[in-house]
């Protein structure tokens, strides 16, 4: 498995009244509020965690079985 890579990402995060609002630029959908931007980041963090775990799911029931992992970069 390659998980084991520390990844980055980058969120759009702004202010909106008393909440803060964000969104992760890369993964479509993944996106959070917080009161604080602490919490919207911890928040962030959470839907990206799993988004990601149910994309790579998605991935390995797809591919069944006889597949490698191969690192891309782009």
């Amino acid at each position: 498995m390659l998980d084991d890579m520390a990844k980055a990402y980058t969120a759009l995060v702004k202010q909106d009244g008393d909440w803060w609002i964000g969104w992760i630029e890369e993964i479509p959908g993944v996106n959070a509020q917080g009161r604080t931007h602490d919490e919207l980041f911890a928040n962030l963090r959470s839907a990206l965690q799993e988004a990601l775990e149910m994309n790579r799911n998605e991935a390995l029931a797809a591919a069944k079985s006889d597949f490698k992992e191969e690192l891309i970069q782009v």
